[in-house]
């Protein structure tokens, strides 16, 4: 496994994380498959408190106890679920994250977070609020760096010139090349690293059925996929392809993966030994499709 420096924070993070918001309840498998990734060389894991209302970071703390040291956790903050009702509310003041990284901390079974993310954030919320509550954890130990999950290129622009986040994670993929106009120079040059989400676009750059994806109709989504299965050629996988498209970019840390299965676990891993992407099948990647552009919140 390749490892890379996450922005200023001096970590190093494996080239491929694990996203857990897609694994399943069997806590025993999870257990596993979590174990033979660290075993691996995976040391990045990512969650966030609203998923599966707090059981997701409660077992990605039983299956890393063993291994607290060898692994870097990420969580979220700043979604609450609804007490009238289904669905959540946005609270990104000072005394909702504060209290909340208390729960984490009990539900990841640790004594520190490695990685506290504000899970979105809009331009209405008082920033410099939410950033003293992310100064004083750590100052207080429980927190070691942080950063943000958004999208929105304003609300990134307001955070990289106020705070002292780490990182951002952001959907990036051959699908989404939003970030490229706005984001990715702008966080390279202020030395704050990229955690990709999303890469495969929902599997549809790894075989999945074609269909709407952003403003891509289904005929575009085909090109870009059979695009991609034409590079892959048997010198590695459609998902490996895409992949590498998204961490050739200097500005990436690690691509965030979704694994449920030993399959996809190791499909995931060998993208890393897998025959690197050239610069002439990115250039004819870039061609396929004109580049997406952020419609709100420049």
């Amino acid at each position: 496994m390749k490892y890379r420096k996450l922005g200023r924070s001096g970590l190093s993070v494996s080239a491929i994380g694990f996203g857990c918001m897609s694994l399943h309840q069997d806590n025993e498998a999870n257990k596993n498959i979590i174990c033979e990734a660290i075993d691996r060389g995976i040391n990045f894991f990512d969650t966030a408190d609203i998923y599966d209302n707090g059981e997701n970071e409660a077992m990605l703390g039983k299956a890393v106890r063993k291994h607290r040291d060898k692994v870097i956790i990420a969580t979220k903050v700043g979604n609450k679920l609804r007490k009238d009702g289904p669905g959540l509310d946005w609270d990104a003041t000072k005394p909702h994250i504060l209290a909340s990284v208390e729960q984490s901390l009990k539900r990841l079974k640790t004594d520190r977070i490695d990685i506290y993310q504000l899970h979105g954030g809009t331009l209405d919320d008082d920033i410099n609020e939410a950033i003293d509550a992310f100064e004083i954890l750590k100052k207080q130990g429980k927190i070691r760096f942080y950063g943000i999950s958004s999208i929105r290129p304003n609300v990134i622009r307001e955070w990289v010139k106020k705070s002292g986040i780490i990182s951002v994670m952001m959907q990036y993929s051959l699908l989404d090349r939003r970030p490229e106009e706005a984001c990715l120079e702008l966080l390279a040059a202020n030395n704050i690293g990229v955690l990709a989400r999303g890469s495969i676009a929902k599997g549809l750059l790894a075989g999945k059925p074609s269909e709407h994806y952003l403003d891509h109709d289904a005929s575009e989504v085909n090109k870009a996929s059979t695009a991609v299965a034409l590079l892959a050629n048997n010198k590695r996988t459609a998902a490996q392809t895409a992949l590498q498209f998204v961490l050739h970019e200097n500005a990436v840390s690690s691509a965030i993966v979704g694994i449920r299965t030993k399959q996809q676990l190791n499909e995931a891993i060998q993208t890393i030994s897998a025959p690197e992407i050239t610069e002439d099948e990115l250039g004819y990647l870039k061609h396929i499709l004109l580049p997406n552009r952020y419609e709100l919140h420049r």
